[in-house]
């Protein structure tokens, strides 16, 4: 049982988000969800000096980018030093062999995994489950996507596209869970289901929020304890991580930390922060033995070549961006029909994925700048999406883009009609040659002018040039004199 991988087409964007708004239950699921959370993250951050705090934070992500090959040379140093083995992954697909020969060395046939977006992204649990090994999430939101066979619709709360009543509904049909509207027993119910399934994996599999490379230590930040359960119980652990969740430091950890659960659930602490600095010693009691982690690169080397779009990379996985969008908030995550949706995964899938099946993405947007707004990070969204704007529609071929897909939505008709109006606005005479004749047909105008008119009325052009009008008002006003 896995979800089904995520389309890597996003062609169908417009018909999904068209169906979304004409949905009420996930219009009112999306809304009643970001309301609350975009009032917890307010009340979190009321006694603290957000714009100190996110500029220290921007800084921190800045300097770590900055000195990134250095500081992933010293985090395998020092994970090698503690005994953890360090594998490096050039695509999605190279790391899910690597997990796959891991299991295979161990004849591991059942895997239970924490949360993890990087997972998502490499589409591991399909993956796996091709090559005859059991993957079975173990966070709550993963948990019940997965029983649904769909993928998360939020980067923080996968599940939160359904309400309490479809989700008793789901374990009733998938697990015998009886029917109730009580949270706290549909949660209970779950963890039991979960518990035998961790004294049973052979390998767990967790994700990584950060990489120290001064004391090669992995930090998972959760609320649920599962996270803790996978990374202990089994005797084998894998991490999957993207390169740029590497930080120089603790110091820099503690800064990082105290944004990421204020804006992603408006927490002041989670409940678990688990740091890993290696497998089970010979004088301890539990600890899996082994312990690897998948440096995973998957565009994110290329990406970090480019000055402007590496600030992509400072990302911490909050999803602030996704409560605040007005556009996510309609339509919701799975319309994306990427592995990141919302305003992180507009600049972050044209990377991955490339610009000639992600060009719709930049564009669905209102660029009210709110996600830029709320970003503990500084991301600055709104200016990356209209630099992913213009690479979608770049014809300049003597300078060549490292987005893949560069110019895969340019129109050449609509690049002729720009041209033109160039051409005609560059010269007076032709100007007003050309007003005229416009001024004079427009009556020949059509009605119908693309995509502008679809929720707009086509805008009329005037009898008279505004020349013409300051001519003929003073003329009148010298006549009546």
């Amino acid at each position: 049982m896995t979800a089904q991988p995520p389309p890597s087409d996003v062609e169908q964007f417009h018909p999904r988000a068209r169906a979304a708004l004409g949905d009420p239950q996930v219009r009112q699921n999306f809304r009643r969800a970001m309301d609350g959370l975009m009032a917890k993250r307010k009340a979190a951050f009321a006694d603290w000096d957000l714009d100190a705090l996110r500029d220290l934070g921007a800084a921190v992500r800045q300097r770590a980018l900055a000195d990134l090959p250095n500081l992933l040379e010293q985090l395998e140093q020092q994970l090698q030093a503690n005994g953890i083995q360090v594998h490096w992954a050039v695509d999605g697909d190279h790391a899910c062999r690597i997990v796959t020969d891991i299991c295979r060395a161990r004849n591991a046939r059942r895997v239970i995994k924490g949360k993890s977006m990087v997972s998502e992204e490499m589409e591991l649990n399909h993956y796996l489950e091709q090559h005859g090994i059991e993957a079975l999430e173990s966070d709550l939101g993963e948990y019940i996507v997965q029983l649904a066979e769909e993928t998360p619709s939020h980067i923080i709360m996968p599940a939160i596209h359904k309400n309490t009543d479809e989700i008793s509904e789901l374990l009733h049909h998938k697990t015998g869970t009886r029917r109730s509207h009580d949270v706290g027993y549909l949660t209970a119910s779950a963890r039991q289901q979960l518990r035998e399934k961790f004294m049973q994996a052979d390998v767990g599999i967790s994700g990584v929020n950060f990489a120290v490379a001064s004391t090669g230590t992995l930090c998972l930040v959760e609320n649920e304890g599962n996270g803790r359960m996978t990374t202990t119980v089994p005797p084998c652990h894998i991490a999957v991580t993207g390169i740029e969740k590497v930080v120089p430091g603790l110091d820099e950890v503690a800064v990082l930390l105290a944004l990421l659960t204020r804006s992603a659930t408006g927490q002041h602490i989670t409940t678990y922060f688990n740091m890993i600095s290696g497998p089970r010693q010979p004088d301890e009691l539990d600890g899996p033995e082994e312990v690897h982690v998948v440096l995973v690169d998957n565009g994110r080397a290329t990406l970090y070549q480019d000055p402007e779009l590496r600030d992509t990379l400072r990302c911490i996985r909050c999803g602030a961006c996704m409560n605040h969008c007005p556009v996510y908030t309609r339509v919701g995550g799975h319309t994306y029909g990427t592995t990141y949706p919302g305003p992180i995964g507009k600049i972050l899938m044209p990377h991955l994925l490339g610009l000639a099946s992600t060009r719709h993405l930049p564009s669905a947007s209102s660029l009210c700048g709110a996600c830029g707004e709320v970003c503990p990070v500084r991301i600055p969204i709104p200016d990356l999406l209209v630099r992913l704007r213009r690479e979608a529609v770049d014809g300049d071929r003597l300078h060549p883009s490292r987005v893949a897909g560069h110019g895969s939505k340019r129109n050449p008709v609509e690049a002729m009609a720009w041209r033109s109006w160039r051409w005609l606005h560059s010269n007076g005479g032709r100007y007003r040659l050309g007003t005229a004749l416009a001024t004079r047909f427009r009556r020949l105008q059509p009605a119908n002018l693309g995509a502008w008119t679809q929720y707009r009325s086509a805008p009329r052009l005037a009898s008279r040039s505004l020349h013409q009008w300051v001519r003929q008002r003073s003329k009148q006003e010298s006549d009546e004199s």
